[in-house]
């Protein structure tokens, strides 16, 4: 990458965004917009549209015309294949541009952003791309005389929401496999980031995706995120967030058409390192990252670290030098190892965590405040918490920013109910030179996914999907196929 051509593209104005509607840009019919504002600078970048319930009225309708028309819903595999892999070329040509517009937004150090975000929905699109021709339905072992078929058709109208975090990522996850199985979407950003998400639905447009079937509604989630959630006309909602959103989404689909719900709702995630891990420096240096990285936004951060006795004041120590050192400042700045915050509100919600730590006696060996005010911008030191105990709240509950809680263990049977001591089970990682120990941990650990001797880069041959209060359903691999297909059963008599 080059910063010339980042500071070029970071100095652009930003043009108000709208809602996608049917293939074209409209209004919010009621007029509001909402400010957006950089955590960079905390300076106002633009306007989006603040959609009301009509709005996810006419979005949905939209959907459901170009679902009920044919003109996705029943395209060859090989059409969609072929728009699919235009998406991803386009996403890859200006991957730097809407990395940087999205670091504008969220706040992710470019360093990440170009991988994380265009790079990772490139390569998200291709992979269904290539899944659209590769899955058959099926033939039933019936007797002789019966022809039992399994198809998989397209649900319909799939709703899709999506975090501030990673929302180009995580919006490719839902929609890409959505749109290869045939259905139409209607994609609801977070309020906090969703200009590179209109992007992305003006590009699938560009590419020959038909007006219609992928639409998007930006505003507040009590407002248009409720109106989705409750809407009787869409099939299934996904979703990527907080556990008391999913609650109300899960509530709305009672309340409504008993529509199909997955969601992906965050975790508590254990990173447990053995005396015997190959390389202690090593695994403090890539621990630190599984945390600190975007500042701790990230659904699967090793967020709790449990260490074996013998080694946990050195691991500790290593621990708190690296996260002092770590470049926190702008994202935008090639050299930033760590970015923004992405809202004001978050930044709160993670001072009032340390606050909470402080006062039930948990021992601060970095960090603890934010820093960097006179920019303006929303930035929050890596934090280290020792002597954290299982009754801690920063054991129990998400912060979702750049703290970590530090608690040592004495034996393996103790790792595991340490590891599984919280209503989570998203990801987790364990750092052991014993191959058995690690195959042991692996299943003894309720999580998603469990990482060994690293943490985090999993890419799109795997799943990932939470256990207990981290959600259902699994975005990435060919699983995830399974969320956007109804299956048919024809049962002929021969």
């Amino acid at each position: 990458m080059d910063q010339l051509k980042i500071d070029a593209l970071a100095a652009a104005p930003v043009a108000p965004g709208g809602l996608f509607i049917d293939g074209a840009w409209r209004a919010a019919q009621s007029g509001a917009v909402l400010s957006v504002t950089s955590p960079i600078d905390g300076r106002d970048l633009t306007t989006i549209a603040d959609a009301g319930a009509v709005d996810v009225d006419a979005a949905v309708a939209a959907a459901r015309r170009a679902f009920a028309s044919g003109v996705w819903s029943r395209a060859a595999p090989a059409e969609r294949k072929k728009v699919l892999h235009r998406i991803a070329d386009a996403l890859e040509r200006e991957a730097l541009a809407l990395a940087v517009l999205g670091v504008r937004d969220n706040g992710t150090e470019i360093s990440m952003a170009i991988k994380a975000e265009p790079g990772s929905a490139a390569q998200t699109f291709r992979y269904y791309a290539e899944a659209i021709d590769k899955v058959n339905g099926e033939i039933a072992p019936t007797a002789g005389n019966v022809l039992g078929l399994i198809h998989r058709e397209p649900v319909g109208v799939v709703g899709a929401i999506v975090p501030w975090n990673f929302p180009l990522m995580i919006g490719a996850w839902k929609i890409a496999p959505a749109l290869a199985m045939g259905n139409s979407v209607v994609l609801k950003p977070s309020e906090v980031a969703s200009l590179s998400l209109l992007r992305l639905v003006e590009i699938c447009a560009e590419c020959g995706l038909p007006d219609g079937v992928l639409n998007v509604v930006t505003g507040q989630g009590a407002v248009c995120g409720e109106a989705l959630g409750l809407h009787s006309d869409v099939d299934v909602l996904v979703f990527t967030g907080s556990g008391g959103v999913g609650r109300k989404l899960l509530d709305y689909s009672a309340r409504s058409n008993i529509k199909r719900v997955y969601l992906e709702l965050g975790g508590k995630s254990p990173n447990v390192v053995f005396a015997d891990a190959p390389d202690l420096r090593q695994a403090a240096k890539v621990s630190a990252a599984g945390i600190f990285r975007n500042s701790g936004q990230v659904c699967v951060a090793g967020s709790r670290l449990l260490v074996e006795r013998s080694v946990h004041a050195e691991f500790a120590a290593l621990l708190a030098e690296e996260a002092g050192a770590m470049k926190v400042g702008n994202p935008l700045d090639l050299g930033t190892q760590a970015g923004a915050i992405a809202s004001e509100a978050q930044l709160s919600r993670v001072a009032g965590f340390v606050e909470t730590t402080l006062s039930e006696g948990g021992t601060l060996l970095a960090g603890g405040a934010r820093i960097l005010a006179e920019t303006g911008g929303s930035y929050f030191a890596p934090t280290v918490f020792d002597g954290v105990t299982p009754a801690m709240t920063l054991s129990r509950d998400e912060v979702f920013g750049p703290v970590l809680a530090v608690t040592p263990f004495d034996t393996e049977d103790e790792a595991v109910r340490l590891a599984n001591g919280t209503d989570y089970g998203l990801a987790a990682a364990v750092w052991t030179g014993n191959l058995g120990r690690a195959h042991r941990m692996v299943r003894a650990i309720d999580a998603g996914v469990v990482h060994v001797n690293t943490y985090g880069g999993a890419d799109n041959t795997v799943p990932l999907g939470g256990h207990r209060q981290s959600g259902n359903g699994h975005d990435k691999s060919l699983h995830a196929l399974d969320k956007y297909v109804n299956l048919k059963t024809a049962w002929i008599q021969l």
